[in-house]
């Protein structure tokens, strides 16, 4: 150090310019090394390698493996011969060949099905799609039911996925001013949050036209198309937001079944987002003898194969049963390979358990007004259901009174209305109140009132349309209500009952069997012997004529009659009714070669009609409750086929009077009335719909002055209730008081119509109309045209004109469609 400091304060600096060396031992160790030697490399295509020429000249063979071999000591490296160039083939050679997939076999030799996987193969990116419809906008009669460029709405996906995005943006800055809060927040940001890669890029899908399927479009009628229209609206929350569910309440016979399969499928098949479906699964629910009718429906308008049904029909046991449905419920995405499932109201109850975690995108309630009492366990079952699109189809929406209106609309779009007692209170108790014959002005003017608001609420979710649509598409439908007088046996027994001391007691008020003497005084209207005489009617035995049998024990005249043996006969001359379905029967068999359906509420009334079919030799088709539903359209495809041989169908209405289509016949008679005027409307119905070639005639059976008046009167009001608030007919009258309906067992004897008299027509005087109905107003017979026996001459039907001077038929109201 002290050497080093001193050298430093030279000045001539010789130290500082010489190299600094490290210190080394003093003799230097020298290692011998071989000269790296550098090969030279060849890349000519022949040019031979070092030692090529010599091996070549001596006439040796080379290995495979020496050609991979590099001698070191040789001084050129052909490098094609080790690494060849690649050169394609031509593009000739290369297409003569045919492409397959390579086969693979099994151990045992089969061949192994491959499954293609649609995986595109290697890196290339996916491509860009320009969106389109499932079907072309443009095309000729294309029906459109979302346009893009003017239905602007934001629609219900794109609704859900700003929701979804809000959300987590809110979630992100609730974190964010937490994690302030509590001071451990990072001041610095990531990079992907320098360069803004840490949002998501929100894609604009562009939205496509949503059109009807084309086999479809071609043969829905204007009125259809404009349904289908409303329904896709309503089920798509374009009416009112967070609103999906309407009623399809359209009059029987308009085509409420192919409207629904249109909006079923397009929903289906397309969403304004180009191949995304709007829903994946869709619940059918139906009376139990509509199952495989929709079935047959949907292979009728898609196609057989087109849609995959689960249909519920009562063939399989409930351990198949339940383990279809777990299948149902648990597919999803492309797993749906059955996307719909029809099933009746009685099974989906006990179902309830199983469909209760599903997500359904559609519910079509058929025959929906089963649902109009909030507390059975249809209605609960079906509201319990995780699915907000519910599409009702009823054609008589108001049945009993606007209570079971509200049931309706609730279950559709549930606290839309309010709850029910917000109902009664806002809307029910002032119309109804005005509705009485008795209300006084004000009364009327604020049920009008009333009338207006609710109309205005409900009918943007229900669609309504009448009968009178069909006239541009149907034959005429000449629809009569016959009044027939009671036969003298009829007559005795029914004075003597209603003279009886138990009506004397319920006319007081003081009677505990009001339904009991309402169910005898029906049946004796119908026959006699639908009675188990005397005992229904104490003291009657001097009234009845000798060999006078009554009802038989449940089953057994079924029995007589299916054994053809000791059968009894039908006396028709005990019946009013029986003897005009006798003339009219004989008629039809002999004169023509129209079909005829018999209605009745009672099987025993059918138990009659069998027994007068076999004494005659009419040949017949019976349908009632004991039938199981597989052979119930078994039975309505044999009686609809032109070259079947029964003339007659033996229907009861409680068991097939909603949605069997019986267009075979072309003439109906509904023996006797229901409470509900529902139920007969669409018993009504079975004739005069699509399909019908031929004019129908219908034919309703009412006993003169009898407790079948006083219903009919009833059902009039009810009729007059359901025009107000769906129809919105402003010119239909009130005629019966809240008193005129509660007088069910007073009898009139020896009028012609009791009905005719309490409308006070003013058309008509001595007994003949002579001021014909400026219009025939469907459900309200004092606008229809009105007969006597003597004017029954003038009318259409040949089967009333036989009637002219027999004293059964005393009056006629008619109808005519168009």
């Amino acid at each position: 150090m002290y050497r080093r400091a001193t050298s430093l304060s030279q000045p001539s600096g010789n130290g500082l310019t010489k190299p600094f060396k490290t210190p080394t031992l003093v003799q230097t160790v020298q290692r011998v090394l071989p000269v790296r030697k550098r090969k030279r490399v060849s890349y000519k295509e022949n040019a031979p390698d070092s030692d090529s020429e010599e091996d070549n000249r001596k006439g040796k063979k080379k290995k495979k493996e020496d050609v991979a071999y590099i001698d070191p000591d040789a001084d050129i490296v052909n490098v094609n011969r080790i690494y060849p160039a690649f050169k394609p083939k031509p593009f000739e050679v290369v297409a003569k060949k045919r492409f397959s997939i390579p086969e693979m076999r099994n151990a045992a030799g089969e061949l192994i099905p491959v499954v293609m996987t649609g995986i595109s193969l290697g890196i290339r990116p996916q491509a860009i799609l320009i969106p389109r419809p499932l079907h072309d906008p443009m095309a000729d009669h294309a029906i459109v039911l979302y346009d893009p460029t003017t239905d602007d709405r934001e629609t219900d996906e794109e609704r859900k996925e700003r929701e979804a995005q809000d959300a987590k943006e809110k979630e992100e800055k609730d974190r964010a001013e937490a994690l302030a809060k509590s001071g451990l927040q990072n001041p610095h940001k990531s990079l992907k949050a320098l360069l803004g890669l840490d949002k998501d890029k929100k894609k604009t899908m562009e939205k496509v036209p949503v059109v009807i399927d084309p086999k479809l479009a071609k043969v829905l009628r204007p009125h259809q198309v404009e349904g289908v229209k409303f329904l896709y609206r309503c089920t798509t929350g374009m009416i009112v937001e967070n609103q999906y569910g309407c009623i399809m309440a359209d009059e029987m016979g308009l085509g409420k079944t192919l409207q629904c399969i249109t909006l079923m499928w397009t929903l289906l098949k397309q969403s304004p987002r180009a191949g995304k479906p709007t829903i994946e699964k869709c619940i059918i629910a139906c009376p139990a003898s509509l199952v495989r009718n929709w079935g047959n429906e949907l292979v009728k308008w898609l196609g057989s194969g087109a849609v995959g049904t689960l249909s519920i029909d009562g063939k399989d046991n409930k351990t198949e049963l339940v383990g279809k449905v777990r299948r149902w419920v648990a597919a999803s995405g492309r797993n749906v390979t059955l996307p719909i499932m029809i099933v009746s109201y009685e099974t989906l109850r006990t179902l309830q358990a199983e469909l209760a975690n599903c997500s359904v995108g559609l519910l079509l309630c058929d025959e929906g007004h089963r649902l109009k009492n909030d507390e059975s366990l249809t209605f609960q079952s079906l509201n319990s259901l995780q699915v907000k699109r519910r599409v009702i189809l009823s054609g008589t929406p108001i049945q009993n009174d606007l209570t079971e209106y509200f049931s309706l609309l609730n279950f559709a779009n549930p606290n839309y209305l309010g709850s029910k007692n917000d109902f009664r209170k806002n809307f029910e108790n002032a119309i109804v109140r005005g509705r009485n014959a008795d209300a006084s002005a004000d009364e009327h003017r604020a049920s009008e009132q009333k009338l207006r608001d609710l109309s205005a609420l409900v009918m943007k979710f229900i669609i309504r349309r009448t009968n009178d649509l069909l006239s541009k598409y149907l034959p005429i439908k000449y629809e009569h209500v016959v009044f027939c007088d009671l036969s003298p046996l009829q007559l005795s027994l029914y004075k003597h009952f209603v003279a009886s001391p138990d009506i004397k007691k319920i006319l007081r008020g003081t009677g505990s069997r009001p339904l009991v003497a309402i169910n005898i005084l029906k049946k004796l209207c119908n026959h006699p012997e639908l009675l188990q005489l005397p005992e229904e009617l104490m003291g009657c035995e001097g009234l009845l004529p000798e060999g006078f049998v009554g009802a038989r024990a449940e089953g057994e005249s079924r029995g007589y009659s299916a054994r053809g043996r000791g059968a009894p006969s039908v006396h028709s001359e005990w019946s009013g009714k029986f003897m005009v379905l006798d003339r009219m029967l004989a008629r039809l068999k002999s004169e023509t070669n129209d079909k005829i359906v018999l209605i009745s509420n009672y099987t025993q009334t059918l138990d009659k009609f069998e027994i007068l079919c076999r004494e005659k030799g009419y040949g017949f088709l019976r349908l009632d409750g004991t039938m199981n539903v597989p052979k119930r359209q078994k039975l309505v495809d044999r009686f609809n086929d032109p070259e079947g041989k029964e003339f007659i169908f033996l229907l009861s209405s409680k068991a097939g009077g909603c949605g069997i289509n019986l267009i075979g016949a072309n003439r109906l008679i509904l023996f006797d009335p229901d409470w509900n005027p529902a139920s007969d409307q669409q018993a009504l119905a079975r004739v005069w719909r699509d399909g019908q070639k031929k004019e129908c005639f219908v034919y309703r059976f009412i006993s003169t002055g009898t407790i079948e008046e006083k219903i009919f009167q009833r059902q009039a009001s009810k009729q007059a209730l359901s025009a107000c608030v769906v129809d919105e007919k402003e010119d239909t009258e009130r005629h019966f008081t809240a008193e005129n309906l509660r007088q069910l067992f007073q009898f009139k004897e020896g009028v012609l119509c009791e009905t005719h008299d309490t409308f006070k027509c003013k058309r008509c005087k001595n007994g003949r109309q002579f001021i014909k109905s400026p219009a025939l107003l469907y459900g309200d017979a004092s606008t229809w045209n009105h007969f006597t026996n003597a004017e029954l001459k003038n009318n259409h039907d040949d089967l009333l004109r036989q009637e002219v001077g027999l004293p059964e038929v005393s009056f006629v109201f008619q109808y005519i469609s168009h």
